[in-house]
């Protein structure tokens, strides 16, 4: 038997080290060639080493969430005698491991209902003063963990300090699960403990330990920078959005062979008629150089939510696309970018950025800047509210911009005059194809 030891490959590009993300073998495992040995990732792209032969693990080295340098050993293999006694993976032009770019940097941005890009919360639980079993439900209450913040009338609670009772661990029926007294008499009817006699529930102390490595420790360096270099200046506008939302229905319901139109393929096209006058906006600032490039290409990336993170696509020359191609090519993007099969290309060279957290928009956001460029633009949820026309009260379909921009590079009059342009293409959508 000899003995073969995968090295970490040489991607190129000037990369140096790459790091641990997730081991597929441990020690004594048998394995085939081209099963997947370890995921590592660079500043570039994360990787998937296949074994370059079948045969038994005996070494790894590097723990998940180490850096090591490239060339470094990663496995040793027990192979057949034949096998040469030392591999490193290759990674040129046609590696043979799938690449998942990662992009140069994350937005920790944030949404309308124009499109759920952007899902950041993943919990929409009820949360600790969840409703508990409804009166006459014949269902027999228990006592469950205590709740923080119990919800009781002043005279409940009277009642319970004078029977010595603690609220929080009285379950409450009543509207929002609020503690009702009959509550009150059903926990005290089963003999329940008072105050002091402790918990029903011991406490859990548990803390859970997670490596914060791969690409969440990449979104974490990248939005630190950005942060720390970058002087935010947040701006934010309400937008009627009634009509272009009535004309997104039309097209929709008109064209129904086409690609469907969320609200974004009209916020981009209204960006693009927005850099026209203002291409202070449309720029990415070299601080240590001192140079601000700005771009007469519009290159927009758009912050995507993936299953390990935020990741920006770029949709490329959107100065050329219709909304069919802009809603085509975003949702293309968002796809590539979730399954993991987004290029490189795919992922850098944005001039600004959309983040949308969809549904879960709020009603106002301070999205992170994407270093290098100076501004990004933050679309929140569309609600009907009430609005003041012509000295009457309207409800109307209002959606919040919540925008940054780069207080070195861009003023507070040109970010307010370009949120204003954008604004009244969204309010006027005819005039995003008046040329």
């Amino acid at each position: 038997m000899a003995r073969q030891i995968v090295k970490v490959p040489d991607i190129g590009e000037g990369t140096t080290e790459a790091e641990i993300i997730a081991w597929h073998v441990a020690v004594g495992d048998t394995i085939e060639e081209d099963d997947p040995l370890v995921d590592v990732m660079t500043d570039k792209a994360t990787v998937e080493l296949p074994s370059p032969a079948g045969g038994r693990i005996v070494a790894i080295h590097g723990a998940v969430g180490e850096k090591r340098a490239v060339g470094s050993v990663l496995v040793e293999l027990e192979v057949g005698a034949e096998a040469s006694a030392e591999v490193a993976v290759p990674a040129g032009p046609h590696p043979p491991a799938a690449t998942r770019p990662v992009p140069p940097l994350p937005q920790a941005g944030e949404g309308s209902n124009a499109e759920p890009i952007l899902p950041l919360s993943r919990n929409a639980g009820e949360g600790a003063e969840g409703r508990g079993p409804e009166a006459g439900e014949g269902r027999e209450r228990v006592a469950g963990p205590p709740v923080a913040k119990p919800l009781a009338a002043p005279a409940v609670r009277k009642r319970a300090w004078d029977r010595g009772v603690e609220l929080q661990f009285v379950p409450g029926t009543g509207p929002g699960g609020r503690i009702t007294q009959d509550d009150l008499d059903a926990y005290l009817a089963r003999g329940a403990a008072p105050a002091g006699a402790g918990p029903a529930v011991p406490p859990d102390d548990t803390v859970e330990a997670v490596p914060v490595v791969g690409l969440r420790r990449a979104i974490a360096a990248h939005l630190e920078e950005a942060h720390r270099r970058i002087p935010h200046f947040a701006y934010i506008e309400e937008v009627d959005v009634g009509a272009v939302e009535a004309l997104r229905a039309h097209l929709n319901t008109a064209h129904p062979g086409r690609p469907h139109l969320t609200l974004l393929p009209f916020l981009m096209r209204a960006i693009v008629r927005g850099v026209a006058v203002h291409p202070q906006v449309n720029a990415r600032y070299d601080d240590a150089a001192g140079i601000l490039n700005r771009h007469r290409a519009v290159h927009v990336g758009i912050a995507t939510q993936t299953e390990n993170g935020l990741v920006v696509p770029v949709v490329r020359h959107a100065e050329t696309l219709d909304l069919w191609q802009g809603a085509a090519e975003i949702a293309r993007l968002a796809e590539a970018a979730r399954s993991g099969k987004a290029t490189r290309e795919e992922l850098t060279g944005s001039t600004i950025t959309i983040t949308s957290l969809g549904a879960l928009g709020g009603i106002a956001a301070t999205p992170v800047i994407n270093l290098p460029e100076v501004a990004i633009i933050g679309v929140n949820k569309i609600v009907a509210r009430p609005v003041v026309r012509d000295g009457q009260i309207a409800v109307a379909q209002m959606m919040n911009l919540s925008s940054s921009f780069d207080h070195r590079i861009v003023d507070g009059w040109e970010a307010a005059s370009f949120i204003q342009r954008v604004k009244a293409g969204l309010e006027f959508p005819a005039t995003l194809f008046i040329e």
